[in-house]
């Protein structure tokens, strides 16, 4: 029994949470993988695209619960998620047709994009605070547990409870969903094909016919859906603050980075690889050694080797460890 009360209490604070930030990790990963891999630059406004596309979906959700539409048990920002993914998307095209077109033209070095996207990303993070705040926001309703603890306590009759958020359940189906969608897309459509084939060989895709302005169009537009979709989900796990969104670009960048930038399955590997990083290391591990361990053994401390204020270093020191070891990641990316 103790064993077993030693394993819902590392599901409940590792195991699930872990699970869902990764799958929000993972979906933020493959919008930066992509402009990397097919635009070839690094884009530091991404964050705030996520941001943006949140605020726009906030304010959907509250005009829908204003006038009484909800989907019961689920969050009712799924319905407003499409409205979110239109702004995010509208947000970039305007971008990119006022800014990054221009640099296209001139055919200018990447670093140049990486500037300007850091410039951008100033311009998103205040456009966001305009429209919604700074302070926190909440935004989830609905049913808020899946499995609560009381019920899964009476169902088992162990000591501890483990607790299955909606949110946390939701945001699994969800990425799921996006990442079979995108990799459908990449791998069956003509358009797709086309996007792959203009991120391996520019100049060949140019002499086959292919059209850049589309390839880029199309780009934007899936990378405004996931950036969008990544930071509504991350919003109702987590609550919704634009700096936060600025934060995430770390462990975003580390896990695109980690997995192979440019490559889509290691955006996806890299993003859970940083997700349980973070977690357990800054998870204090007394109350599961506590089952484990004989009563004489049992730790004082909190056996913690990293408070939650050092989460961020986490991702940090495993990007550092990767870029000088192993640049192309653990899946073979371009060379960062």
């Amino acid at each position: 029994m103790d064993a077993l009360n030693a394993l819902v209490v590392f599901a409940n604070f590792v195991l699930i949470p872990a699970t869902a930030y990764g799958a929000q990790l993972a979906l933020g990963a493959l919008g930066v993988t992509l402009i990397y891999g097919i635009l070839r630059f690094s884009n530091f406004a991404h964050g705030d695209t996520m941001a943006f596309g949140t605020a726009v979906a906030i304010l959907a959700t509250w005009a829908l619960q204003a006038a009484g539409i909800g989907l019961g048990p689920l969050p009712t920002a799924l319905l407003a998620l499409p409205v979110g993914i239109l702004g995010a998307m509208a947000l970039v095209l305007l971008t990119d047709r006022g800014v990054y077109r221009f640099y296209r033209a001139q055919r200018v070095k990447p670093v140049i994009f990486v500037i300007v996207s850091m410039g951008v990303m100033f311009v998103y993070n205040g456009l966001t605070r305009f429209v919604i705040g700074v302070d926190d926001q909440r935004f989830a309703d609905g049913e808020r547990f899946v499995i609560s603890v009381r019920e899964f306590r009476e169902a088992t009759g162990l000591a501890e409870g483990l607790a299955l958020r909606t949110t946390q359940l939701l945001t699994v189906v969800v990425a799921i969903i996006a990442v079979a969608l995108l990799f459908w897309f990449l791998n069956r459509t003509r358009t797709g094909k086309s996007m792959r084939a203009f991120s391996d060989n520019e100049d060949l895709a140019l002499l086959s016919g292919i059209n850049p302005e589309r390839v880029v169009l199309v780009t934007w537009l899936i990378v405004a859906a996931l950036a969008a979709t990544a930071g509504v989900l991350y919003g109702l796990d987590k609550g919704f603050k634009p700096f936060v969104y600025f934060q995430l670009l770390l462990p975003i960048f580390a896990a695109a980075i980690v997995g192979g930038l440019g490559n889509p399955l290691g955006a996806i590997a890299g993003g859970f690889v940083i997700a349980f990083a973070e977690v357990t290391i800054t998870y204090p591990l007394k109350r599961v050694l506590g089952y484990l361990l004989p009563e004489s053994l049992e730790p004082d401390g909190l056996v913690q080797l990293l408070t939650t204020d050092y989460k961020f270093a986490v991702s940090f020191g495993i990007l550092l460890v990767v870029l000088l070891f192993r640049p192309t990641g653990l899946f073979k990316g371009k060379a960062v």
